[in-house]
C-alpha cells in the first residue's frame, strides 16, 4: 500500500490550519507526526481518515483519490486506534476484539468460523490469552491499548492509524506498545501515529512529519528532521538530542532530553 498526501491543506470551513503537506509512505513504513498541541495533528488525522474533506490537495491510496471512497472501502485499507476508549458495557477482551469484525459480518448476522479464527489469532499474537474472558475495563492501560490494536487489526487493514498510542502509559507499557508497532511494520503493515515523544520516531526509524506554527511543515527521516533546532521551533522549548550507548546491543541510540530554564521555555 502507498499513501500519498499531495499538496494537502487541512482545516475547517474552507480555512486551512496546516498547509502544503507532501508525504509518501508505503508498506512497512512507520510514519510519525510531531508538533505541539493545537498545531493540527488531529485535523490531519481526520483528513486522512476522510472524516473531514481537505481544504485543497489530495489524499491518495495506491494512486487513487479517496475523496469518493465509501467508509467501508477506506476501512479495508486503514484502521484507526483512538487515544482512549471506554466501552459503555463491561465487554470481555474477546468481545471487544470481535467488534473489529463487524464490517465483515452481515447485518444481524453472527460471527462465523473465519471471524472466530481471526480473533483467536490476534489474541495469541498480542499475548492476551490470559485476559480473553476478563472485562476490558479491568485491564491496565498498556493491556487496553493492545486490545484496541487487536480490534483494529481484526478489520484486516493494510495501514494502522494511531492517535498518541502511548499517552498516559508508564515506561514498561510504552515499550510494549512500541515493540508491537515495530513488529507490525516488520510484517509489512504501514503504521501512522502521533506522539509527544520525538524519540519514539527515532527508536522506530520513522518517516517523520514535523508541524510548526507559522512555518512550512518538514518531512523526512527521523534522524534528519529531529534536530535541536527543529524541536525548538516546534515546541518553543530547549530540547537536547544526544547519543547514548545501548549496552546490550552496543549501538548508539539518539534520545531527546527537555531542558529546564532559559528564555525559550514557557513559564
Amino acid at each position: 500500500m502507498i499513501l500519498e498526501l499531495n499538496d494537502l491543506c487541512c482545516g475547517y470551513n474552507g480555512k486551512a490550519i496546516i498547509k502544503d503537506i507532501r508525504v509518501s509512505v508505503g508498506s512497512g513504513d512507520v510514519f510519525c507526526i510531531l508538533g505541539e498541541n493545537g498545531v493540527g495533528k488531529s485535523t490531519l488525522f481526520k483528513t486522512i481518515l476522510k472524516l473531514i474533506p481537505p481544504v485543497s490537495g489530495k489524499v491518495n491510496i495506491d494512486g487513487a483519490d479517496i475523496s469518493n471512497w465509501s467508509a467501508k472501502k477506506l476501512a479495508s485499507y486503514c484502521a484507526y486506534v483512538a487515544q482512549s476508549h471506554t466501552p459503555p458495557f463491561p465487554y470481555s477482551v474477546r468481545e471487544v476484539i470481535m467488534t473489529g469484525r463487524m464490517g465483515k459480518i452481515n447485518a444481524f448476522g453472527r460471527p462465523g468460523k473465519k471471524d472466530e479464527e481471526i480473533v483467536d489469532g490476534l489474541i495469541e499474537e498480542m499475548d492476551l490469552r490470559d485476559y480473553e474472558n476478563r472485562p476490558y475495563t479491568e485491564l491496565s492501560g498498556g493491556e487496553r491499548q493492545l486490545v484496541m490494536i487487536a480490534r483494529a487489526l481484526a478489520q484486516e487493514p493494510q495501514c494502522l492509524v494511531l492517535d498518541e498510542p502511548t499517552a498516559n502509559l508508564d515506561y514498561g507499557n510504552k515499550v510494549l506498545v512500541l515493540n508491537t508497532l515495530q513488529r507490525l511494520a516488520n510484517r509489512g503493515m504501514t503504521i501512522i501515529f502521533t506522539t509527544h515523544d520525538p524519540e519514539q520516531a527515532l527508536l522506530l526509524n520513522a518517516k517523520t512529519l514535523v508541524l510548526f506554527r507559522g512555518r512550512p511543515p518538514l518531512f523526512g527521516n527521523a534522524n534528519s528532521v529531529i534536530t535541536e533546532k527543529n524541536l525548538k521551533r516546534a515546541y518553543n522549548a530547549r530540547i537536547r538530542v544526544v547519543e547514548v550507548l545501548d549496552e546490550e546491543t552496543f549501538q548508539q541510540v539518539r534520545v531527546c532530553i527537555p531542558m529546564l530554564g532559559g528564555e525559550e521555555n514557557r513559564t
